[in-house]
């Protein structure tokens, strides 16, 4: 499949939804491990972004949001009219019975939108930034949601369904950032995010004890008391300042500017901190939980696809003794290095015009479009012409609408209905498994297991062993 740029997978089971970059306005189900196909919808506007969790599955457009029973892919409400959202920026609790979204509620202000996805019905809207969102992320339980603005500089957690402010961090003060992804821990007591900078931060989420601690006679804890006296007469925006939690840890990626995701998940029943970049390397970093600090880069691995011109270009100027060992995931030889262009390269490329249903050539030489499985075709959308009406204005003059389901390319030997429910049945498709002694947070978790990785331990894109 080419020229794929959205990618999303149910945990670590077989299902993967995909957006290709030649038809973004159709999504495709995949059962990955048969290489099958197990349905696919043709919507009216780009898909900008794709969530599911066990019960659902969400599409973002624009203008709109469509909500799907993940089983039967049945339409069960959309959200219509929503403010211009071109980044696609929503987030779907992996929890089932806490299984909110949460996308922007205003362009001008950092708003932020709650919805049930089980009841139907909105829940909260949460002011949480001067600024417009940039990203939002739930924590496994669907308990706490963190965000972060435009501006870059400000982490907030707020606490689900009442949205009121757990925690407030700032990241920096010299300058603004993109941040690009915001990740729970899976026992919800980090979090970390990453940005166009070369710096990855890691906050700790622990509460402040209730109780006052003993009064501290000496020179110093008489200073501190007077400035935090003093802080109280201080301007709002200035104590607001001052009250900002700062970061646990760090880790500093070898590049700066380029589109990364993060995450922390035990691997070996340790915490890790893993980046994967645009570039297509994926860093693993150690965590100290108890004192934080820098982060040690432990390894890099070269994410499949690459072409080995790209990746010794991407290691000029490190130390051999300084770096760790690079490992190729699959492929190589003479087989890999024929490949012209990476992977993350192919997913770098978008088409010219937005329209998913390029005009082919005919034999006869007309352009032909496709068509779904109804017999409604689409006009190819040429330069010049008059701008595509959105989703939501198109709704307004129709009483129905939505998204079709288009034939297959291939057949489909098996009923769509029974592979979701086989993927369903499997472990892989769960979050966590049972709590595994020594994961994050030890003995006292009792209802967070570790991440579910896959089924020989492996971390899912690798091919060999993290030992």
């Amino acid at each position: 499949r080419p020229n794929i740029h959205l990618v999303e997978r149910l945990f670590a089971s077989s299902l993967v939804a995909l957006v290709s970059s030649d038809h973004p306005r159709k999504l495709d189900v995949c059962h990955f491990k048969k290489g099958s196909e197990i349905c696919n919808y043709s919507y009216s506007n780009a898909i900008l972004a794709v969530k599911l969790n066990r019960m659902r599955l969400i599409v973002c457009l624009e203008e709109s949001l469509y909500i799907h029973n993940i089983r039967d892919m049945k339409v069960l409400h959309t959200i219509r009219d929503t403010p211009p959202n071109p980044k696609g920026i929503c987030a779907l609790s992996p929890h089932n019975e806490h299984a909110y979204l949460a996308y922007p509620g205003s362009v001008q202000a950092g708003e932020v939108q709650i919805f049930d996805t089980i009841t139907l019905r909105a829940v909260i809207n949460i002011s949480a930034h001067d600024n417009p969102l940039a990203a939002v992320a739930f924590n496994p339980q669907g308990t706490r949601l963190a965000t972060a603005s435009e501006k870059g500089t400000v982490i907030r957690v707020f606490s689900l369904p009442d949205g009121a402010k757990l925690f407030e961090f700032r990241r920096g003060l010299k300058r603004c950032a993109d941040i690009q992804c915001l990740a729970f821990s899976v026992d919800s007591l980090f979090l970390c995010t990453c940005s166009n900078t070369e710096t990855v931060h890691i906050f700790k989420l622990l509460e402040e004890p209730k109780e006052k601690p003993p009064e501290d006679s000496s020179w110093m804890g008489i200073l501190n008391s007077t400035f935090k006296t003093s802080a109280s007469y201080l301007p709002a925006g200035i104590t607001d300042v001052m009250n900002q939690g700062r970061s646990f840890a760090t880790a500093r990626l070898p590049n700066a500017g380029l589109r990364s995701v993060c995450t922390i998940a035990p691997l070996q029943k340790i915490p890790r901190l893993l980046v994967a970049t645009h570039e297509g390397h994926l860093y693993i970093y150690n965590i100290d939980p108890n004192e934080g600090g820098e982060c040690t880069l432990l390894k890099t691995h070269l994410l499949e696809g690459q072409s080995p011109e790209h990746a010794a270009s991407s290691e000029e100027g490190a130390a051999a003794s300084d770096r760790p060992l690079t490992q190729q995931v699959s492929g190589g030889g003479d087989e890999q290095s024929a490949s012209p262009a990476s992977y993350a390269a192919s997913v770098g490329r978008r088409p010219q015009s937005s329209s998913p249903n390029e005009a082919v050539a005919s034999p006869s030489g007309k352009p032909v479009t496709p068509s779904g499985r109804n017999g409604a075709g689409y006009s190819p959308r040429r330069r010049g012409d008059t701008p595509q009406k959105s989703y939501a204005q198109m709704l307004k003059g129709k009483s129905s609408g939505g998204p079709q389901q288009v034939a297959a390319e291939e057949e489909i030997d098996e009923d769509p209905l029974a592979m979701m429910d086989e993927i369903m049945a499997e472990g892989d498709s769960l979050p966590y498994q049972d709590p595994l002694d020594g994961a994050v947070g030890g003995d006292e978790l009792e209802d967070i297991g570790a991440l579910r990785l896959h089924d020989d331990s492996e971390f899912p894109p690798m091919r060999h062993k993290l030992a």
